[in-house]
Parts: C-alpha cells; sequence; structure tokens
C-alpha cells in the first residue's frame, strides 16, 4: 500500500511540476524529470513525432545524460521507420479500439511476458506492453550509453500519437517490471494533460503579443522588447534603432475602395515590413495599430538600419494601393544624446517620421541627421485638440 502511495503522490508532484512551468521547455523539463523520479530511472527523454519530417525529435534529457547529450538538444532526431511502434502498433491499437500501453526493453534483448497476476495470463502481458517489442535501435541506444533498460510509453494527445516519454535504469540496476509499465501508462496521460494545457496558454500568450490581422507583433510586444532592449544599451552599449511608419493614404483607401482592400493593404505591407525585417538578424516587426508599423533591432549598426528602411520604403511605394510611406528612424548608433528610456528613442523615431509625413519625404527622416528632429522630439506638449502628438507627450 505504501508504494501505491508514493506513487499517487509522484503522479501529483508531477502534474503540479508542469502546471507551475511557464515555458514549453519548462513544460518538458519537468516531465522528464518528474517521470524519471517517479519510475525510479537515472535518465528520461521527452519526444515528438513529427509527422510532415517523418522523425521522432528529442525536446529533452534530463537526469544523468550520457556524453554527447544535451538537455534542450538542437537537432537529435530520428527516423520514425526505426521506431515503428510509433507509427504502426499504436495505429492498429487505437483501431481496434484500445489504448496504447508502456513497454519496457532491455540491453540484453526481449523479455519473457511476465505473469499477470491478474487473471489475464501471460498472453495478455505480452499483448499489452510488457516486453513486447524488441527494437534494434533501442536496444544498441541502451548498451552504448551504459544503461540496462528502458520503459517507453507513448503521449497521445487530443486522440492522436503526439510522441513518447522515455525513462532507462543504468547498467546493474533492476529491470522494469509490469507494474512499472502501467504506472508510465498513467505518468504518460498525466503528461500529455500537461503538455496540453501548455499549448493552450502558449496560444493565449501568442495571441496576447499578435495583430491578428497581419500576424506581426502587437504594439504590447513591442513595448516589452524595446525594454530590453534599451536595457542591454545600457549595459554593454548594443546599438538599439526603431524604425517607425506611417501608411500613407489608408483612410482615403478605405473611403473609396472599402475596409477590405484597406485591410489588404495592411496585410501586404506587414509582409513587405516581415520580409525588409528579414535582412537584420533579430529584428522585431510590428503593428502599432492603425495605419502605424515599426521595426526595432538591436545589434546591427545605424547605417544597415537606414539601408534596410531605404528598401522599406522603395517597396512600400511600389503597392497597388496606397501611397507608400512616411518613415522615421531612432537609433543609439547616430547622435541623438543619451537614451535611458525605451520612451526616449520613442519619442525621436516618431519626430522623424512626422518630419518625414510632412516633408512627404520618400526616404526614411533619420533623428541625428536631421536638425528638427531632436527640437520636434523635445518640444513642449502640442495642444489637447491637435490630432497628432508625439508618443510619450502629454498635455
Amino acid at each position: 500500500m505504501g508504494g501505491d502511495d508514493a506513487r499517487l503522490r509522484a503522479v501529483v508532484s508531477l502534474a503540479q511540476a508542469m502546471a507551475a512551468a511557464h515555458t514549453p521547455r519548462g513544460c518538458w523539463r519537468a516531465a522528464a524529470l518528474g517521470a524519471c523520479e517517479a519510475l525510479g530511472g537515472s535518465f528520461a527523454a521527452l519526444s515528438v513525432w513529427e509527422r510532415g519530417r517523418g522523425r521522432l525529435r528529442v525536446l529533452v534529457n534530463a537526469g544523468e545524460r550520457a556524453e554527447g547529450e544535451e538537455e534542450f538538444p538542437d537537432e537529435e532526431t530520428y527516423p520514425v521507420h526505426q521506431f515503428p511502434e510509433i507509427t504502426e502498433f499504436l495505429h492498429e491499437r487505437w483501431a481496434g479500439g484500445g489504448e496504447p500501453d508502456a513497454w519496457v526493453e532491455t540491453a540484453e534483448g526481449p523479455l519473457e511476458p511476465e505473469p499477470a497476476g491478474d487473471g489475464r495470463g501471460a498472453g495478455a502481458a505480452g499483448a499489452h506492453g510488457y516486453g513486447r517489442g524488441y527494437c534494434h535501435q533501442r536496444v544498441a541506444s541502451l548498451r552504448r550509453r551504459g544503461r540496462g533498460c528502458c520503459v517507453v510509453a507513448p503521449i497521445v494527445l487530443h486522440g492522436r500519437a503526439w510522441g513518447e516519454l522515455y525513462v532507462a535504469r543504468l547498467a546493474g540496476e533492476p529491470v522494469f517490471g509490469r507494474r512499472d509499465a502501467d504506472f508510465a501508462t498513467v505518468l504518460a496521460a498525466v503528461v500529455a494533460a500537461g503538455i496540453s494545457q501548455t499549448e493552450r496558454l502558449e496560444e493565449v500568450r501568442k495571441l496576447a503579443f499578435t495583430d491578428p490581422l497581419t500576424g506581426l507583433a502587437n504594439r504590447r510586444a513591442v513595448d516589452m522588447r524595446l525594454d530590453e532592449a534599451v536595457e542591454r544599451h545600457r549595459v554593454d552599449g548594443s546599438v538599439v534603432s526603431l524604425v517607425v511608419c506611417d501608411l500613407n493614404g489608408l483612410k482615403w483607401v478605405n473611403d473609396t475602395h472599402g475596409h477590405a482592400v484597406g485591410d489588404r493593404l495592411l496585410e501586404r505591407f506587414g509582409s513587405v515590413l516581415s520580409r525588409c525585417g528579414a535582412m537584420l538578424p533579430g529584428a522585431l516587426s510590428a503593428r502599432l495599430g492603425g495605419d502605424e508599423f515599426c521595426l526595432l533591432a538591436l545589434g546591427p549598426g545605424a547605417d544597415e538600419v537606414v539601408e534596410v528602411a531605404t528598401e522599406l520604403c522603395g517597396r512600400a511605394a511600389e503597392l497597388e494601393f496606397g501611397n507608400g510611406v512616411a518613415c522615421g528612424i531612432a537609433s543609439t548608433g547616430d547622435p541623438i544624446g543619451p537614451v535611458v528610456s525605451a520612451r526616449r528613442l520613442f519619442r525621436l523615431a516618431d519626430a522623424a517620421q512626422y518630419r518625414a509625413k510632412a516633408a512627404r519625404s520618400l526616404k526614411p527622416v533619420v533623428a541625428g541627421r536631421d536638425g528638427e528632429v531632436l527640437r520636434l522630439a523635445d518640444s513642449p506638449p502640442k495642444p489637447a485638440h491637435d490630432r497628432r502628438r508625439l508618443r510619450g507627450n502629454r498635455p
């Protein structure tokens, strides 16, 4: 009875650890470590089946890792044809109305079916997973890494095979038994529930930081990233550049051709912005709202950013509708004075964009290279009735 209580506590602990994780990686790590501890293993891994690429991809390795095993490997993958249970056995099992159970493999080869002890008999034991399979690749891996046995539990999400939970013990330790395999099946179900919850939370987070029309980042995402970038600039002097764009003629397009055409213009410019932003490593392309967009770069020099923004203006002018963009740039790589806050950089970029709009410039206006921008950014707030006020200048 004590053993059952311990396993119940292990299930609760696993579920709580996964629920407390704030990122997918944290969730995967909690799943692997929790299952490893619950089953008395020395090592555990969580893998996902990437159907489109025909492979199992390892998400996390936890516990006592062997040489060459990374905790979060970038590219540790295995062709699924080497592991037929994930594509064949599971499908047949579900098609027959059953449930996919965990199974045990050892470095010594196939296991003899263990007596059931519940009236099912040895034949049922083989059918239900314990010692069911013999995978040459897994056995070779066990031997190569000094492990004596492993239990493999399929993870099922939304009625489909999602991946596998793998827990191993070192050579010389007791081999997993039938009860361990049955318990691994339970743990896999708990892991599946935790992964499902994490995926839902990630989707909510994505929606919270994504503009629904263009698919670009939204203002909230820009604010967070810009705060981080400015802090990085203060610490090590990294160049932070902000490009602010105002899409010209959107109101005319909406009034003349309808909002559906206006939305297509916004989407099309969003694609152009994303394409140009890709020229700056790590840049964030975003829609601030309405007809305003921005590009945030951390690292590239000011001249490189200006060059990309110039190309952006040229491409925007070629769009079927609208009338190009007014584009302003503020970069710590230019003589703009100390930038101690994100608000300061935003006001400078906004002032540069305002200058570009007023001058109907076909090219970006750059703070620090246009004498009027700094004066405009630091000027007193405009009257409350003025439609246009610089960000951060509150009456």
